[in-house]
């Protein structure tokens, strides 16, 4: 079995001025058990996202959770991942990217075992909560462990797999909760996840080097201001319909969310050490990814949000049956992404994310223009399939172009604002689109749920559409691939240098080190 390492441990403590110590390589470790155990607990984070999208209609019954609760259930989640991620990746980069990692696995099993205990929609909101909080250190530190543990030029092929992974997450969520909840009931969809959890702890321990990026001070009021003013901003979305646009709790609630947001990115322009240093979106192919991928986000998942219920509620399939018919769109990640992340170096991540975003568009448009309570379901496998391809297009060529110009001791940071964009967008989406689907007049009922939900698709369609656009914007598509590779391995020798002079501060960096064979 092939073996690859980039993690490095100092030799001793880092001096007072911040100068790194001298790396001395750690042994190579293999390369599919640092795939399994960076992208296992991953996996586990994705799963239970999709699991719990395809729960909603059951939670709605038994629970008699409202359809503003059953947001909150996915939305939980989101905001709390969303709101804390830039500080674990702050405190992976400051204490080690294992040790946080490890604590985010431990917080996210306990978070499952208290949903699964939940008997009302408040504790199942809170226990949500505390999951997200869990997957804020798993995610972005999965990607940043596994781009930093393996050689330069096997980083797109690695990548390309744990965006697989990812993709695996997505396919199988809604087949894992289909069947548990048919076979048992609602609360095992989260019991499965403290055995993953369990497993995963001792294997990363084995398995995966401490790695630290730059020791800069936590920016605590940073995270308060980017975590209250999302969360104020998606409240006000969600109760807009109940309590009137106009009204003046919801536009006190906006003015509010947009001057903590502003307030977040002028601190983060001004402290010496920020959670989301602006710097990094100077770097035009960044910049783009992190649109593309919000647009992906509120696109995509405001809409599954939408047509998984729309299969239970109005053609009156089973939580396992909508599952099964879901799985054109949903497993053509497993498939296609790795072979994405494989080929991307060839083919361009600028034409792959285009082209993904734009089939995406062509899927959801199609689908909205043949919904109806009595569609058969071999007219909708067609566009399920060519929206699958399309999410499957994004997954693995945005990671790599998302890291390929950007220095090892940046890949926590960087990982962790896309990851942070990326779940407003789903938390934005869900809310937007439910907001345009209640304001449509839409109800959780067979006769009262299709002529709301086609123009809640269209608009994400149509997200998606203009982030193909968008994707043109990024830089020649093979160059930046194939820096996932080869210019990676030029930027870890100059790593310190670059590190030092656009921090702003002195900042100790233990840098990643060189591959060992």
């Amino acid at each position: 079995m092939s073996t690859d390492t980039l993690d490095t441990a100092p030799s001793g403590a880092p001096g007072a001025t911040g100068a790194p110590s001298t790396p001395r390589t750690r042994r190579a470790r293999p390369f599919g058990l640092v795939l399994i155990a960076a992208s296992l607990p991953m996996f586990m984070a994705t799963l239970d996202n999709l699991v719990m999208t395809n729960a909603l209609p059951v939670l709605h019954e038994k629970l008699g959770a409202s359809v503003e609760q059953l947001q909150w259930f996915v939305n939980a989640y989101t905001l709390a991942f969303a709101g804390t991620i830039l500080f674990a990746s702050a405190l992976g980069d400051r204490i080690g990217r294992r040790r946080v990692f490890l604590a985010g696995i431990a917080i996210f099993g306990i978070g499952s075992a208290l949903a699964a205990l939940s008997t009302e929609p408040w504790q199942l909101i809170v226990a949500r909560a505390i999951q997200g909080f869990g997957g804020a250190a798993v995610m972005p530190l999965s990607l940043a462990l596994v781009a930093g543990a393996v050689r330069p030029e096997r980083r797109p092929l690695a990548i390309g797999i744990w965006g697989g992974v990812s993709g695996l997450g997505v396919a199988l969520g809604p087949l894992v909760g289909g069947a548990v909840m048919e076979g048992w009931n609602w609360q095992a969809i989260f019991w499965i996840n403290v055995p993953v959890a369990i497993i995963s702890i001792p294997l990363a321990l084995i398995v995966l080097n401490e790695v630290r990026g730059r020791r800069e001070r936590l920016d605590i009021p940073g995270v308060l201001l980017a975590g209250v003013g999302v969360l104020a901003l998606v409240h006000a979305i969600v109760r807009g319909n109940d309590d009137g646009w106009d009204s003046l709790g919801v536009i006190a609630e906006l003015v509010i969310a947009g001057g903590l947001l502003v307030a977040f990115l002028v601190r983060q322009r001004l402290t010496v050490a920020p959670m989301m240093p602006l710097r990094l979106f100077r770097d035009r192919s960044f910049s783009v990814v992190n649109v593309v991928g919000f647009a992906f986000s509120f696109g995509s998942m405001g809409a599954v949000f939408i047509l998984i219920q729309f299969l239970q509620v109005v053609q009156g399939s089973s939580p396992f049956e909508a599952a099964l018919q879901t799985t054109p769109w949903t497993l053509a990640p497993v498939i296609v992404a790795p072979l994405a992340g494989i080929f991307g170096g060839r083919i361009g991540t600028r034409a792959l994310i285009t082209a993904g975003m734009l089939l995406q568009a062509i899927g959801l448009f199609w689908i909205a223009s043949i919904m109806s309570a009595t569609v058969p379901y071999v007219d909708l496998v067609a566009p399920f399939i060519i929206a699958g391809v399309g999410m499957a297009l994004v997954f693995a060529p945005s990671s790599t172009a998302l890291l390929s110009t950007l220095v090892d001791a940046d890949h926590a940071k960087a990982s962790g604002v896309n990851s942070t964009v990326r779940e407003i967008g789903v938390a934005l989406g869900i809310a937007v689109l439910t907001a345009i689907f209640t304001g449509a007049g839409g109800e959780l009922t067979p006769t009262g749920y299709v002529a709301a939900a086609q123009p809640a698709v269209i608009t994400g369609a149509a997200v998606l559409l203009g982030a193909a656009v968008l994707g043109l914007l990024l830089p020649a598509g093979r160059r930046v691939a194939a820096a996932a590779g080869g210019a990676a391995g030029a930027a870890d020798a100059t790593s310190v240098t670059r590190s030092t002079s656009t921090a702003g501060a002195t900042s100790d960096l233990e840098p990643a080190g060189t591959p060992a064979d």
